[in-house]
């Protein structure tokens, strides 16, 4: 790689860990740079997951505070990520890339369509239920199957998979964003460290460990940088900025 490849490189992936930290979409950064300097999608893929560890790992730190109290939740949630990412990881390795790519586009609109209309969705789930914390089995079993879906999703491709979470999490937990985006970013992480082991293991000649590397330089700072102002965010502008994030990334996989 020539001086520009890495100064680029690296700074997409200090984009992509400031983005992942606030919404988790910053593969649409650094996967399409990956992919813009010639490497084969499957590597940048693999490179791409490995690198974003260390901006999940700065990300999920910088909100530790608001993942406080979800122990009982994230007990359920944790194993279904975990177990989600093993089997995505799996198909990345036995399937055609295309098979998964092909519903990105369609899941990503849906996710967006679920952050828009959260509020109105937890106002009916109150309306229905009477109370504003806990939940019944029934949606703690379709909360724990979302995120196993997610998992999946995620442990195959990783753009866009904090958006479906805050999606379906949205629509089911009667949480703020605040609180919710730091469960995002615990299970995102989970997921991506999985799918980063499951390449090392059974693809290490298939990963470009210098792009790796650099974008897990740029994406450490970048969890920083992103945790510490995206707390700072209102319920409202969170919202706006996943949607907004979202829309360009849709953007970017139709075009």
């Amino acid at each position: 790689m020539d001086a520009w490849e890495i100064v680029a490189i690296a700074a997409a992936g200090l984009g992509a860990g400031a983005i992942n930290a606030l919404v988790g979409s910053g593969t649409l950064i650094t996967f399409p740079t990956l992919v813009a300097f010639g490497f084969p999608p499957v590597t940048a893929t693999m490179s791409n997951a490995i690198g974003l560890v260390a901006g999940g790992v700065s990300g999920t730190w910088g909100y530790r505070r608001e993942l406080r109290g979800q122990r009982d939740r994230l007990r359920w949630q944790l194993p279904a990520s975990l177990l989600g990412g093993v089997l995505g990881s799996w198909l990345l390795l036995h399937l055609p890339e295309g098979v998964f790519t092909t519903i990105v586009p369609v899941l990503l609109v849906l996710a967006l369509i679920l952050v828009v209309l959260q509020p109105r969705i937890q106002k009916w789930a109150k309306s229905r239920s009477g109370v504003d914390e806990g939940l019944s089995t029934a949606r703690m079993v379709a909360l724990t199957a979302s995120t196993f879906a997610v998992g999946v999703y995620g442990g195959y491709f990783t753009a866009a998979q904090g958006i479906l979470l805050m999606g379906v999490m949205g629509a089911i937990l009667p949480e703020t964003m605040q609180r919710m985006n730091a469960a995002k970013n615990l299970l995102s992480l989970v997921v991506n460290v999985v799918a980063a082991l499951a390449y090392t293991l059974v693809a290490f000649d298939r990963i470009n460990w210098a792009a790796a590397g650099l974008i897990a330089a740029g994406s450490l700072v970048g969890g920083v940088v992103g945790a510490r102002y995206g707390r700072r965010l209102s319920p409202a502008m969170l919202r706006g900025v996943i949607v907004v994030v979202g829309l360009i990334g849709l953007w970017r996989l139709l075009a």
